[in-house]
């Protein structure tokens, strides 16, 4: 956003207008309108607001939610440019990491007990919106062993809201990386199986390589990969094939029966309406597209 223009045409006069953006008169606007669609927004679904952190530790936690894996998320808001903002989030992740039980029983309230008891504690994450950053504060996100993502945002107009993730670093990043060149490590059993575990290698290696701000979240029924949010979940290998679910509407896609289906509405492992199906190599490469596709939408 920092070097994007939203133009609004005049079809009438052929004519263009350009819709200047803006921060918000207050932090608490902001807050608002985040809190109010964290999930549509952030893939983030919200617990509370301006939490208290007790009178020993003596803040307030601006937004606490539960991401799409479990993740326990912790959102902080700056109108503009402000320094502290990253070092007061991580001093309020360490608050969290120390008052476990507090947030699962704050979970138990708001989601209910199976939530309570699936909340991936491996990552909890802490997202920082603000008017913008600075380079060393991009610097610093990198030299922190935690799941931080900085993202910049805008207002146009009096309905519209632009989001940008100027830096997103998981603290799973080391293991990420190595997965990259090694297989995904995986039972095979016969030859087929080791087809299948060759073919999730590949298949990590080319979701992990769509961009530097992707994230891999593993959890035990499926892998995460996420840019903010989830654009795609693997699933462990099947003896003969391996399921992806992708965040694309499925009435944009030409379904191909044997390769692609509308899950939307069915019970699976993971997020996403799109699942497809890999068999073979090939079918890695027609679905390069649809991954493509997922994750620019993310």
């Amino acid at each position: 956003m920092s070097g994007l223009k939203l133009f609004r045409t005049d079809r009438t006069n052929s004519g263009m207008t350009e819709v200047v953006p803006r921060l918000a008169e207050i932090e608490a606007d902001v807050q608002g309108l985040v809190e109010a669609h964290m999930e549509t927004l952030l893939g983030v679904r919200f617990l509370a607001s301006e939490y208290g952190t007790g009178p020993v530790h003596g803040g307030r936690i601006d937004s606490l939610g539960l991401d799409e894996n479990g993740s326990p998320v912790i959102v902080e808001y700056k109108r503009g440019v402000d320094a502290g903002v990253i070092s007061q989030g991580l001093f309020y992740l360490a608050w969290l990491m120390d008052h476990r039980a507090e947030f699962e029983h704050l979970v138990r309230d708001r989601l209910g007990a199976t939530a309570a008891s699936q909340i991936l504690w491996s990552g909890p994450r802490l997202i920082c919106i603000a008017g913008d950053f600075t380079r060393y504060d991009v610097h610093a996100v990198r030299e922190h062993q935690r799941s931080i993502d900085l993202v910049r945002y805008r207002l146009f107009d009096s309905d519209l809201l632009g989001l940008e993730t100027v830096a997103s670093v998981s603290g799973g990043m080391q293991v990420a990386r190595r997965a990259r060149r090694q297989p995904v490590a995986l039972t095979a059993t016969d030859a087929q199986g080791a087809a299948m575990m060759e073919l999730a290698g590949a298949v990590d290696e080319v979701l992990l390589g769509l961009g530097d701000g992707v994230n891999r979240v593993e959890r035990k029924t499926y892998w995460a990969y996420q840019r903010l949010r989830n654009f795609a979940c693997v699933c462990p290998p099947q003896r003969s094939k391996l399921l992806v679910y992708l965040k694309i509407d499925p009435k944009d896609v030409d379904l191909v029966p044997g390769f692609t289906r509308d899950v939307s509405g069915l019970g699976h492992h993971g997020t996403g309406d799109l699942e497809v199906q890999l068999r073979k190599s090939r079918d890695l490469e027609r679905a390069q597209d649809l991954f493509r596709a997922s994750y620019a939408a993310a």
